[in-house]
């Protein structure tokens, strides 16, 4: 037997179908641990639950530690990572979701609860427009955003893969939500990138053990991890039925921010992204500082702009620039961001800044419509 009855027990307790992390909890709460729960008889457990669940049988109880104890010596020799939803390591985001997995096995060095997680998906038949969307994206995240970002996929072609890539250029950590064990890569033909992901600073995760066999509706199954590791979700390119617009859905009911990528109608992977919006699912995205707004995410200061968000006089004084601004919305009765830059000789980025100060120190106020006006 193995030398980690602890982990063993764990493993083979969160392989019993149908068990949710509310109902796990009750059963252990009642029961006092996993080990318990396969050393007590069917009617012992029935007892002290109070109902009979075939899940309680001998037979398969004694399956599952069989199972597990080929897994755990599969972890050990494969230096594989498993986390339990009750460990300090499970990302807190996707433990929200009633429907998350006991146990996720991975590989790579990643912190899943770090501030900033966007999850790209898409169609397997990524057109140029699509990728160069998705290289856009991360390589703007990259560089605006002051935090570092995460990107989650599923490591399938088309954007999936896109987006992994795109991450590895602009360096930033990438995550593979895997629909089946980590004793193989599928597609094959992605066991490099794979590879590269986990080896800089990213992960390949999966709830599925070595010895589960790879079926259609793993994949399906997989996508609530994609959507429930998130912060927000980002669709790019979809028909109107398949994978993307599942996670789509799954992630709006997360309640996470869901984006998609808009285009032509007579783009047949356009449908799905253009129905998300005009369905109120998503939200429509056209560049990364669009997602950035949206998400209230601080940004990084450019370069050559080290007074960047506060100018001077953000101690109580008003500034030469900031009084320019006051008089151009006085003048005008109010004003847009794009007015104000037309009318002064000031970065966006910075002038973003300077009015959110502003706004902070009750000079003037944000009003519906994007418009500024004094108080």
């Amino acid at each position: 037997m193995t030398a980690n009855p602890s982990l063993l027990h764990r493993i083979a307790f969160a392989s019993m179908r149908g068990l949710t992390p509310a109902l796990a909890r009750e059963i252990l709460a009642r029961i006092g641990s996993e080990e318990q729960f396969f050393t007590l008889t069917a009617d012992q457990i029935s007892s002290v639950l109070g109902f009979r669940n075939r899940l309680f049988d001998r037979s398969l109880r004694d399956k599952a530690l069989a199972e597990a104890d080929r897994e755990t010596q599969f972890i050990g020799r494969n230096n594989i990572r498993a986390t339990y939803f009750t460990d300090p390591g499970y990302p807190a985001h996707l433990l929200e979701c009633d429907d998350a997995p006991l146990m996720l096995y991975s590989v790579g060095q990643c912190d899943l609860n770090a501030a900033r997680i966007v999850s790209v998906v898409g169609t397997r038949h990524a057109t140029s427009y699509g990728t160069a969307f998705v290289d856009d994206l991360v390589e703007g995240l990259a560089e605006k955003c002051a935090d570092p970002v995460i990107i989650v996929s599923g490591l399938a072609y088309g954007i999936d893969v896109a987006a992994h890539r795109a991450a590895l250029r602009a360096g930033l950590p990438t995550v593979g939500v895997l629909a089946h064990g980590l004793n193989t890569i599928y597609p094959a033909a992605h066991r490099d990138i794979a590879a590269r992901m986990a080896k800089s600073g990213g992960m390949l995760i999966t709830d599925y053990r070595s010895s589960d066999n790879i079926h259609k509706g793993n994949f399906l199954a997989r996508n609530r991890i994609i959507a429930g590791l998130s912060d927000c979700l980002v669709v790019v390119e979809s028909d109107t039925r398949g994978g993307a617009l599942v996670t789509a859905r799954l992630a709006s009911a997360y309640s996470r921010d869901v984006f998609a990528l808009p285009g032509r109608t007579s783009d047949r992977y356009s449908r799905g992204c253009n129905s998300l919006i005009s369905s109120c699912i998503a939200s429509l995205i056209t560049s990364p500082d669009d997602l950035i707004d949206a998400m209230r995410w601080p940004r990084r200061p450019s370069e050559g702009d080290q007074s960047a968000l506060f100018p001077e006089g953000s101690d109580g004084g008003i500034s030469d620039e900031e009084q320019a601004i006051i008089d151009i919305i006085t003048a005008r009765g109010d004003a847009t961001i794009g007015e104000l830059t037309a009318s002064v000789d000031i970065p966006t980025p910075r002038l973003m800044g300077m009015l959110i100060d502003m706004e902070f120190r009750a000079l003037i106020s944000a009003v519906p419509g994007g418009r500024y006006r004094i108080r």
